[in-house]
């Protein structure tokens, strides 16, 4: 079904390319075929992007997936910017169809005075249109079209691969022990190793955590596209985070179709430990607070549902919550249960703009903090990306919460 969301919206829009770039830009013959094969051609590229990272493993698909993505975000910016040019199209193309005024003719009158009898009005023919200026106009929209798209895509690839920006964000929760003032949680969030993601940007995620010094490390889910046996390697430089109060992590969506439980017993494995429906205390000398974790909403349709109800179970509810759950949308029964913080990512800052409006009406928030209720939620943008290695108006980020005590 996700495939068909894919490639059905893809295939119209390359439709549409084709006729906009192949055939309004050229004439019956040679080079219109050279191009509707190039069409095909780059939805076949596009369609092993998508289906051979399941066929023959993430690993190995790297050849297909990178140009096949990148076309993606091509057909997704050529569209628009096409889109948009069609005013600018059918203005200039009024323009070259309008009839010339007919020039009037003086009104002939015979000697004897009387008035000839008026002329049938001779037809006026249906403008013709210039072929010439067609194919002029309809080249030089395609190539401004090429250039935009090529630029933004260039721009998110660069965003995309780039370091993730570090980000500082202070919270004050109410209940949380002076002690505890400045205790600093390093999020990080749909790292997403797979075809085009491996083991050094593992390196540098874990390289630049622990440049930071946290209190703590939170990855908030959709570590991999893939296996255990596939990703194993990909994944194993997380056994080297390092911070006073260890590692934790809850599942994303993507773990769901990944073998989930075998990904679980990996990262108990590398010392990152999952928070299954459940909670623990983090302690700085006598003062605490609890770190809870829930699966991802994903985990209802494989037997392993989120349960904050059990997470919460029992605690003193004079101390602070803090909650690591992947979709943000799951804050809505952390407000109803008195949370104090919750942690997520999931919606990579919407990844590519214009995207980011379809992210938004699904999950109400796209980054940054915000309050539910008597609830902090945070998203972060994430520090890798799916699909198209682009990222347009939503880099890739990695933020340290800083615990504070509200003021009275």
């Amino acid at each position: 079904m996700f495939l068909l969301l894919v490639l059905v919206p893809s295939a119209l829009a390359q439709l549409y390319l084709w006729k906009r770039l192949v055939k309004d830009t050229t004439r019956p013959g040679r080079w219109r075929t050279v191009g509707t094969v190039a069409i095909l051609a780059l939805l076949g590229i596009l369609l092993g992007a998508l289906l051979l990272p399941r066929w023959i493993g993430p690993q190995h698909s790297g050849f297909a997936a990178w140009p096949g993505y990148l076309w993606l975000a091509m057909v997704l910016y050529l569209t628009l910017a096409l889109a948009v040019l069609e005013v600018p199209r059918l203005v200039i193309g009024r323009r070259a169809r309008a009839p010339a005024t007919p020039t009037p003719q003086p009104e002939l009158v015979p000697a004897g005075g009387a008035a000839a009898a008026e002329p049938e009005p001779e037809p006026v023919p249906e403008p013709e249109v210039d072929t010439g200026r067609r194919l002029f106009l309809a080249r030089s929209l395609a190539l401004a079209a090429g250039a935009a798209a090529t630029g933004v895509v260039g721009y998110g690839a660069n965003q995309a691969l780039g370091a993730p920006l570090v980000k500082q964000v202070p919270v004050s929760l109410r209940r949380l022990d002076p002690a505890l003032a400045g205790f600093r949680i390093a999020v990080v969030a749909d790292i997403h190793l797979g075809p085009l993601l491996g083991r050094s940007h593992t390196e540098r995620i874990v390289a630049t955590i622990n440049g930071l010094r946290p209190d703590l490390v939170a990855i908030v889910g959709d570590l991999v596209d893939g296996t255990v046996a596939e990703l194993g390697e990909a994944a194993a430089p997380l056994r080297d985070l390092v911070s006073p109060h260890g590692s934790f992590f809850v599942t994303g969506n993507h773990e769901y179709f990944s073998d989930a439980r075998a990904w679980l017993a990996e990262l108990a494995r590398l010392d990152v430990h999952p928070l299954r429906n459940e909670r623990l205390t983090v302690r700085r000398g006598a003062a605490n607070f609890d770190l809870a974790g829930i699966n991802d909403v994903t985990g209802r349709g494989h037997g392993d549902a989120p349960d904050l109800g059990r997470a919460l179970e029992g605690r003193d509810t004079t101390r602070p919550v803090v909650l690591l759950a992947h979709q943000p949308v799951q804050v809505a029964d952390a407000a109803r249960r008195g949370v104090d913080l919750q942690l997520s990512g999931h919606t990579h800052g919407g990844q590519m703009v214009p995207l980011t409006f379809l992210v938004q009406a699904q999950q109400h928030m796209l980054a940054g903090l915000v309050k539910v209720q008597d609830t902090w939620l945070y998203v972060t943008r994430g520090a890798g990306f799916w699909g198209p290695p682009v990222r347009v108006g939503a880099p890739p980020d990695i933020t340290v919460v800083e615990l504070r005590p509200a003021p009275n």
